[in-house]
């Protein structure tokens, strides 16, 4: 009852703050100070409602279920959301601009309100569009990783890293389908999925795992899930995988080829004392090289506390795009992209192959990670 009682404030909030926004849009648009502005209308304020509610409504349909309308209305309305960040930020500029010009006395301002509105939601609605195309345009990001202790069978060693593809509404089995021909493309000698595989919507999780099927590496291919494998039971998600091949890490240790590899799933990762335990108990050896896939860049210290040598993770999606992209980094700091470095460890960070909520980039590019190892 009190999880229920969560959820529903949740959504109530959300809903209030859409409701608020799309408000600031309509008055922003309808705003006349000149007198020659459009002023509202019976339409436009329908359908900045219908668009209010399209984004809630959307995600508890899908949910719940998954069939092609659903999938087309959630599209839609993701692809809404995100194009109203941008909206919204250009009417808050306008009013700005418009308090500017109005105690600085420049009478110009007031009376061309709306031409400016006009032109700067043309241009946020042009930036939200290309950050929609920007997110369907995967990138492969290569580095080199050099481990102190490694292994000689895995000097000059590629592996690739991919996380977040999230699949569900927005993108399913033929967007996999498409990363695993890249990443084969590289002939990675190992692969580390490192979760959130699946946005955690209705989906038949069996078959959107398939493409997995082909996704081979003579060093092996691993998975570790991520939060939105976690949000109730994962073991549709987990055994959808691990039936595709993939060796599905939960709080163990393999070794291939001297190099030792964790994995720890969202749950066991998110606090420091289960974090810190379950490295302890898989008994790592601190003289040798390892990685540990983890899906999200919580604790590193705890990790570097433990004698990892590198940590790969996902989760942050460098924010996908403004303002996110500033909370992102204010929270995760250097550990939000990229390869940093906390004492001996050293963590890469993914942005991510796919999407969350808005599908939509700006600042952030979907990727694949090829690591080379020296």
């Amino acid at each position: 009852m009190q999880m229920r009682r969560r959820i529903l404030g949740f959504i109530v909030t959300i809903q209030a703050v859409l409701f608020l926004t799309h408000f600031v849009l309509y008055e922003t648009w309808a705003f006349s100070p000149a007198g020659n502005g459009p002023g509202g209308s019976l339409g436009i304020k329908l359908a900045l409602f219908l668009l209010s509610v399209s984004f809630v409504t959307a995600s508890l349909l899908a949910f719940r279920y998954t069939n092609p309308a659903v999938r087309a209305f959630y599209r839609a309305s993701a692809v809404w959301l995100g194009l109203l960040t941008f909206l919204f930020f250009a009417a808050i500029f306008s009013w700005i601009v418009l308090g500017i010009g109005e105690f600085a006395g420049i009478n110009g301002i007031a009376v061309n309100f709306h031409r400016m509105v006009e032109v700067l939601f043309s241009l946020a609605a042009g930036i939200g569009l290309w950050g929609v195309f920007n997110a369907s345009w995967t990138r492969i990001t290569r580095t080199t990783i050099r481990l102190a202790n490694l292994p000689e069978a895995w000097r000059g060693r590629k592996a690739a890293l991919i996380s977040d593809l999230h699949l569900g509404h927005v993108r399913n089995g033929n967007f996999l389908r498409r990363m695993v021909a890249k990443i084969l493309l590289e002939a990675p000698d190992a692969i580390f999925i490192a979760g959130d595989l699946y946005d955690g919507t209705a989906i038949d999780a069996g078959r959107a795992a398939e493409p997995l099927n082909k996704l081979t590496a003579p060093n092996g291919v691993y998975f570790v899930a991520g939060n939105h494998e976690q949000f109730g039971d994962d073991s549709k998600y987990l055994s959808a995988i691990a039936a595709a091949g993939v060796r599905v890490l939960s709080n163990e240790k393999v070794e291939v080829d001297g190099m030792q590899i964790i994995g720890v799933p969202y749950r066991n990762a998110t606090q420091n004392g289960h974090l810190a335990s379950t490295l302890r108990d898989v008994r790592l050896d601190r003289d040798r090289a390892s990685i540990l896939l983890v899906h999200a860049p919580d604790h590193p210290e705890v990790a570097e506390a433990a004698g990892v040598s590198l940590q790969l993770s996902g989760h942050t999606h460098l924010g996908q795009f403004i303002p996110w992209s500033w909370f992102a980094r204010r929270m995760y700091r250097q550990f939000v992209y990229g390869l940093s470095r906390i004492g001996k460890m050293q963590i890469f960070t993914s942005s991510g192959a796919g999407t969350w909520g808005p599908p939509l980039r700006l600042g952030s590019n979907p990727e694949i990670v090829m690591l080379e190892f020296e």
